[in-house]
């Protein structure tokens, strides 16, 4: 095995504590809450006393001032686990980032501690019915009006969209603009005018509350525009993404890692013809063949993680990386489906769930043939 020398002692022991604390407080819940549709709010606030949200928010704003690699080792145990409901990521290491680097000190001090906490849980409001991975194609519009923003539009396929206390929402605040009419928009919960559709059935993540948000009217104050000046949401995107498709790759890696791990214990129980799977040339090759995938992805993963503590990692790489390890992460839950054999198309077995899991992380964060696109430009 090629060890990874990015994480040291501590690291390994807040690691111990974050996979405890899910083994005890997340998993035994886990198949109900895919009944519910989403997770509960005492897990977040539990969460958020230990330490596990938003670990590198500065002290000051609530939060431990740790490094991402603190981050990192919460969203890849949550994957390892197949927790795919728990929404930590998209609260702790996307939205929170944005309002530390782009928000007011008003702002900061007002949202950030609170969701450190876990009282409020956060989402970020960017795809359309009508333009997904085509952020500039956005038809939501906050036309200024004296001391307020008029919010209207829809977004769709929301992550944490049901339960969110606080979405950034990407809106035109310049229809007549591309991509240099974009804002970003801090809206509340509760706000007249803001409702929540249904929380969308899916094909897997099922405990993930995804949801549909429509915005009629709503008055948003001025002072809830993310940035210095209107038109710079577009940028601030572009800037984050990077960051975003990392964390995809380091979850894609963590359940590629997870599945491996669970046929190869499958593998040695089942017989068939009298002897174990395991046994079987195919089966070894298999399995051989997807161990040195998965290992090579680790250490491209950890490369990228690396450039992203040292803020080298570029638009191009990080595209690179979120394109390889989410195809490999397919890959790898179809053959280990595929080694379980009739009861790895059971939902009670953690395999089938982690295949109907996986197949979105090609899509989100930016599709991947717009992260081939991305890196052919960059030629």
């Amino acid at each position: 095995m090629i060890p990874r020398t990015l994480f040291d002692a501590d690291l390994d022991g807040f690691r111990d504590s974050v996979r405890k604390f899910l083994e005890q407080e997340a998993a035994p819940y886990h198949e109900q809450w895919e009944k519910d549709g989403q997770v509960s709010r005492e897990l977040w606030q539990k969460a958020g006393e230990l330490g596990f949200l938003c670990p590198t928010m500065p002290e000051a704003y609530g939060g431990a001032g740790a490094d991402f690699r603190y981050s990192a080792v919460v969203m890849e145990e949550v994957s390892r686990a197949g927790l795919s409901g728990i929404g930590w990521t998209l609260h702790s290491d996307i939205v929170a980032p944005y309002i530390l680097k782009y928000g007011t000190e008003e702002q900061k001090k007002h949202y950030l501690p609170r969701m450190a906490s876990g009282e409020i849980i956060t989402a970020i409001a960017m795809s359309e019915p009508g333009a997904g991975s085509d952020l500039q194609g956005v038809k939501t519009t906050a036309v200024k009006d004296g001391g307020h923003y008029v919010l209207n539009g829809s977004k769709t396929f929301i992550t944490n969209g049901q339960m969110a206390d606080l979405v950034i929402v990407v809106a035109k605040t310049d229809p007549k603009e591309g991509a240099k009419g974009i804002s970003l928009l801090l809206v509340e919960s509760g706000w007249e005018g803001f409702e929540k559709g249904k929380n969308l059935s899916k094909v897997g993540m099922k405990a993930q509350d995804t949801s549909e948000l429509f915005f009629q009217d709503v008055k948003v104050p001025a002072t809830h525009l993310l940035g210095s000046k209107e038109g710079q949401g577009f940028l601030q995107l572009m800037q984050e993404l990077p960051a975003e498709r990392l964390q995809i790759g380091l979850t894609a890696v963590a359940a590629a890692e997870a599945a491996w791990q669970w046929t190869l214990d499958y593998v040695k129980e089942r017989k068939a013809f009298g002897r174990p799977v395991v046994k079987f040339q195919n089966t070894r090759f298999k399995m051989a063949e997807m161990k040195a995938e998965i290992t090579a992805a680790r250490v491209f993963t950890d490369r990228c993680l690396e450039l992203h503590l040292e803020k080298k990692l570029d638009i191009p790489t990080a595209a690179m990386l979120k394109q390889h390890t989410t195809d490999l992460q397919c890959r790898v839950m179809d053959e280990c489906v595929q080694l379980h054999g009739g009861y790895g198309y059971m939902w009670e077995y953690p395999i089938a769930r982690a295949w109907a899991d996986s197949r979105v992380q090609r899509i989100y964060g930016g599709t991947n043939e717009i992260m081939k696109e991305i890196v052919a430009r960059a030629f």
